[in-house]
């Protein structure tokens, strides 16, 4: 990436991701511009952000937070035009003068704005991986019809991108597999409840499944972690990203979380990415590729961390791997569908209405139910999407 500076537009600015991205930017104001930041509601932190980095666009989910926002940069004399609503969303991911698009808003809300840049061509930064689980093929057809450039941002799977030769993937993540991959192993820290016992599971409160040992993440994602379902949609995701069966991939428990995936080959070699936890690592790869950037990541002292532990997961106390695998194989809808359940069940936990490991058997129960259909268009995964939140909510 060279000539003038890149423009970016950052969907979910103000979470985790976001606020990480914009930390990276910050560090390259030469190669880089902030061109629209986007939240859903939280209005003071959009602000400050807007007041630092000056963006052209900023969008709120309502109208109403989006009138409060406005009215707070006319009294600082920032010019930046706020919008609302998910239309804007979609504006914004195409708009003719963005560059790269950091999709980074939690769960099937990112789908749409996120699907509009890749139809555009847009070099896209995935963070929200519920929209390519949702919408599957879909969503990497529209990636090769628009010329855009797939990177992900989850640390697996950078660290498997990073894995595999650049000239196979052309710079970019296609679907199609590289030839000579024996496996994946995907790594996983855990959660806070790896030593658990099934029994102390039942009574965990979503305080205890927030407390992430390793990474600071929103609350939804945290509670994936302690499930272990943000390693079965990683999976999903690892298979479209790649193009490699569900049985190609093992789930590896790396308590350390400094190998963030490896990559096996034929001829017994095996590629890992290591480095410390920090999601700027992967953002910086991502917005550089090609070209490696400071990221502001401490660098890994391999001597102070002192050992590196790995450990096959135990399914029977986190079923949720078990049930992506049953959905990856099944494909179509399928995914669709394990991602709405556990929306709608993680949800309820966070709001008191379920228990933590009624999460994935509300799951379990929602897929059972479930006929799996065929994803051609937009318009059947939004439908078994939608089937999959009502059949939730009636079950619950």
């Amino acid at each position: 990436m060279s000539g003038a500076a890149s423009r970016v537009a950052i969907l979910g600015s103000t979470g985790s991701i976001g606020v990480s991205t914009l930390d990276v930017l910050s560090r390259h104001s030469d190669r880089f511009s902030v061109f629209a930041l986007t939240a859903n509601n939280n209005v003071q932190k959009l602000l400050a952000q807007c007041l630092i980095h000056r963006p052209r666009y900023a969008v709120l989910g309502s109208a109403a937070a989006a009138a409060e926002l406005a009215q707070a940069l006319r009294t600082k004399c920032v010019a930046t035009e706020v919008l609302s609503g998910p239309k804007a969303l979609d504006d914004i991911a195409s708009h003719s003068e963005v560059d790269v698009v950091m999709a980074a808003i939690v769960g099937a809300a990112g789908l749409e704005p996120t699907l509009a840049a890749a139809r555009t061509g847009k070099r896209i930064l995935l963070a929200n991986k519920e929209a390519l689980v949702m919408s599957g093929p879909l969503f990497m057809q529209a990636v090769a019809a628009g010329g855009a450039q797939l990177l992900p941002i989850d640390s697996e799977h950078n660290a498997i991108f990073q894995c595999l030769p650049q000239q196979a993937t052309s710079g970019t993540c296609t679907g199609r597999a590289v030839a000579g991959v024996r496996k994946i192993m995907l790594t996983a820290s855990g959660g806070p409840f790896l030593r658990a016992s099934a029994e102390s599971l039942q009574a965990v409160t979503p305080e205890q499944a927030c407390a992430h040992p390793r990474w600071s993440m929103g609350r939804k994602i945290s509670v994936d972690s302690a499930t272990l379902m943000n390693k079965g949609l990683e999976l999903i995701e690892a298979c479209l990203l790649f193009g490699v069966s569900e049985s190609q991939i093992e789930i590896v428990i790396h308590p350390q979380s400094v190998v963030h995936s490896m990559v096996e080959y034929l001829d017994g070699s095996v590629l890992a990415q290591l480095g410390n936890p920090d999601m700027r690592t992967p953002i910086a790869h991502a917005l550089g590729c090609p070209d490696r950037l400071v990221s502001g990541v401490e660098s890994l002292d391999l001597v102070r961390v002192g050992r590196l532990d790995f450990e096959s997961p135990d399914v029977e106390r986190f079923p949720a791997i078990k049930l992506a695998r049953a959905a990856a194989q099944a494909g179509g809808t399928a995914p669709t569908v394990l991602n709405a359940a556990n929306e709608v069940a993680v949800e309820a936990f966070l709001s008191g209405q379920l228990a933590f490991t009624e999460i994935t058997a509300l799951i379990d129960r929602v897929m059972q139910a479930h006929t799996v259909g065929a994803i051609g268009a937009l318009t059947e995964v939004l439908a078994a999407d939608a089937w999959a939140r009502e059949r939730a909510q009636a079950l619950m």
